[in-house]
């Protein structure tokens, strides 16, 4: 049985019915998209509990081997070359064994959402794309699809079903917004519905894109 990672939770009301799973990137942990909580305009919505986990530490290879909280290692600066397959796998289970717990506590599946930036998107994608019954949405921010030469074979027919909102910074010097639109065009070929901004902006978040977000979530959770 997989461990539960540490995490965050936030519920911005009484007997939430939604869970969303927020995942954040390289370096960074649970505590890092906490503020955007109260950020977004969920006027509307029913009660949600936010889950920002924290990532296992790992020596990251990109990083001179250096320690830190990491879904999975960086072995190249071209993240699809020699990609960890392996820690993208082991960090997968974790992500189903949140949603298990969700769902253990009463909230089905199609009121999960995943979410995630930089790495944590790259994992919302590896596990939403696989997970085998249709989740709520899937909510991708300055992300890719990692392992993308398996999507088609591993994808499952319920995620078809799942929309999926992709952001990307058009200046974004960590992961190019080239990888992003390939990553968009893979998932639209595939049949996928998506919703997709860019923004003037580097490797971060900017105020349009979080008005964007809470478009997106009215209209998913609608």
């Amino acid at each position: 049985m997989t461990a539960l990672l540490e995490n965050i939770e936030i519920e911005s009301g009484t007997n939430p019915t939604v869970s969303i799973i927020w995942m954040h990137g390289l370096g960074a942990d649970g505590n890092d998209f906490v503020p955007m909580v109260n950020e977004l305009d969920l006027d509307g919505l029913p009660a949600i509990r936010f889950i920002f986990p924290h990532a296992n530490t790992m020596p990251v290879t990109i990083n001179n081997g250096y320690v830190m909280r990491s879904w999975y290692d960086i072995v190249h600066t071209d993240l699809g070359r020699q990609e960890d397959e392996k820690g993208l796998r082991a960090s997968q289970l974790q992500v189903e064994a949140l949603i298990a717990r969700e769902k253990a506590r009463g909230i089905p599946a199609h009121r999960i959402i995943l979410a995630g930036f930089s790495q944590g998107c790259a994992m919302t994608l590896q596990a939403g794309l696989r997970h085998p019954e249709k989740l709520a949405g899937l909510m991708c921010l300055s992300g890719y699809v990692p392992l993308a030469d398996k999507v088609a074979a591993e994808r499952s027919e319920a995620s078809l079903q799942v929309p999926v909102f992709m952001v990307h910074g058009r200046m974004d010097p960590v992961i190019p917004v080239a990888r992003a639109e390939a990553s968009r065009d893979l998932l639209a070929k595939l049949g996928y519905q998506v919703e997709w901004h860019d923004y003037y902006m580097q490797h971060s978040l900017c105020q349009e894109e979080v008005v964007h977000i809470s478009a997106w979530l009215k209209k998913v959770l609608a």
